[in-house]
């Protein structure tokens, strides 16, 4: 399944199952990922922001780069790079 068809299936009863068909694309996601983040609100936009931060370190570039070319985007892509980065001291 497509990542754009699983993100027009999110809901409250899915979301977690969701999440994590996300989170088992892995890398090859976050693209696609940092730039829903940017144009998404609510429910989706909390899935996205949570399968970015348990992506990992493969979408701090990402992060930087749209935080780079947006600056409205700054403050978000600080925020979840700041969650990777002590997620990994835990």
């Amino acid at each position: 399944m497509q990542l754009a068809e699983i993100l027009e299936q999110l809901d409250n009863t899915n979301k977690n199952e969701l999440e994590n068909q996300i989170v088992s694309m892995g890398s090859s996601a976050v693209p696609v990922l940092v730039e829903q983040l940017q144009i998404s609100k609510g429910l989706k936009r909390g899935v996205v922001a949570m399968s970015l931060i348990r992506i990992g370190e493969d979408s701090v570039k990402f992060l930087k780069e749209a935080a780079n070319k947006n600056k409205d985007f700054t403050w978000v892509a600080d925020y979840l790079i700041n969650e990777i980065n002590g997620s990994k001291v835990a």
